[in-house]
């Protein structure tokens, strides 16, 4: 004669050993429960949002130079304009990162290598890249792309706007070589109508494809012997001469 009591107990062993397999099978049981992520509490969001602010107040003008790019305040705080090393002449500059800075920095070690050494024999500021936003005159001349981290200037103090023939003939013909190299990407102020020979800045707007191709080009010869910077060329070469005179 069956006992019920007993029955149902195995019943219900019967029925937990089944669940605890399931669970087992589907891994619930196999490792650690992880809670789920949970969404950020409005006081940690307002933190994230009131750091932004604080940041875009700090570093952003809202305003661009005359290429187009937005003026920053401050270098090496958080932003995108930075103190970089300019390889092989032992001089920095703070100007925008990446693609801007890989062009422009391109110049001038060219200019270090075969125009003139910058630098050299203590020389007091060989070399000047962003300017605050507050030392623009007038955001309409080509050289508030300093304070946009889009240009530099050779020799602040020797080369005053305005003024020509600060290079010889045949410095000219090696700095027309180099602004060969970037395609049109930069532009020399002593061709400008207002002639600024010490300055050397972005021609093209934020988002612009020659940038970016321009850039990874001279990346390129960084790994290519006989090719970029430090390697001298032939400037009166008859093609480069014809790829220099349409810059």
């Amino acid at each position: 004669m069956n006992n019920p009591g007993i029955t149902r107990r195995v019943t219900l062993i019967a029925a937990g050993v089944t669940a605890t397999a399931s669970l087992a099978t589907t891994g619930l049981l196999s490792t650690p429960a992880v809670a789920a992520p949970q969404p950020l509490r409005n006081d940690e969001l307002k933190e994230a949002l009131r750091r932004a602010e604080a940041r875009r107040r700090r570093l952003l003008t809202g305003r661009p130079s005359a290429n187009a790019w937005e003026m920053q305040k401050a270098v090496d705080a958080d932003g995108d304009i930075v103190t970089c090393a300019v390889v092989g002449t032992g001089l920095a500059v703070a100007m925008r990162m990446g693609d801007a800075a890989a062009v422009l920095i391109h110049v001038v070690r060219r200019f270090h290598y075969e125009v003139d050494r910058l630098g050299a024999h203590g020389e007091p500021t060989p070399l000047e890249g962003w300017v605050a936003p507050s030392a623009v005159r007038d955001t309409r001349l080509p050289e508030s792309a300093l304070a946009s981290g889009t240009a530099l200037v050779i020799r602040p103090g020797s080369y005053p706007p305005g003024v020509r023939d600060g290079f010889t003939a045949g410095q000219q013909l090696i700095i027309r070589d180099i602004i060969a190299d970037t395609e049109g990407v930069v532009r020399w102020g002593g061709d400008d109508r207002r002639p600024y020979e010490g300055l050397f800045y972005l021609d093209v707007p934020p988002g612009d494809e020659r940038l970016t191709r321009v850039a990874a080009k001279i990346r390129d010869w960084a790994g290519t012997p006989g090719a970029g910077a430090g390697v001298v060329p032939d400037v009166t070469e008859p093609s480069r001469r014809q790829a220099a005179r349409y810059r």
